[in-house]
């Protein structure tokens, strides 16, 4: 499925779950997954997944817990978040956003969905500063 439209429909979900329309919704993280990007301090992307808290995943990140990529590169910095109800949702998501330009995850993160669309026609090429060595993008 496009990445586009399971970011539309898990915004949806969490609209109609802020207004209590959503059954089963606060069910807790455990069934889903949350796909994250965080800044590295080389200014660097790095975008990742988990089931678990959010906020202790990050600090996770900054306290170099499971070595990789962000160890070297700390501190990081949470720029954007979103639950996806099925795990396998959120790890495609991942996986499609790691494969992106600078420029379309910066468009992501900022909510600029529109502009989504016209970074991915083929032939359209912004400047693009080069993933670090070993980085997710």
């Amino acid at each position: 499925m496009d990445l586009f439209v399971l970011i539309l429909r898990s915004h949806a979900e969490a609209r109609r779950a802020a207004a209590g329309r959503l059954e089963g919704w606060g069910r807790g993280m455990s069934d889903g997954a949350t796909l994250y990007i965080l800044r590295c301090a080389d200014d660097s992307y790095y975008v990742g997944t988990t089931r678990g808290d959010l906020e202790r995943r990050v600090a996770e990140h900054n306290d170099g817990t499971f070595g990789g990529y962000t160890a070297s590169r700390r501190p990081v910095t949470l720029l954007f978040s979103q639950h996806f109800s099925a795990i396998t949702d959120a790890i495609a998501a991942e996986r499609q956003i790691k494969g992106w330009s600078r420029a379309k995850k910066e468009a992501l993160i900022v909510g600029k969905f529109e502009r989504l669309r016209d970074l991915s026609q083929r032939g359209f090429h912004p400047s693009r500063r080069p993933a670090a060595p070993g980085s997710s993008g």
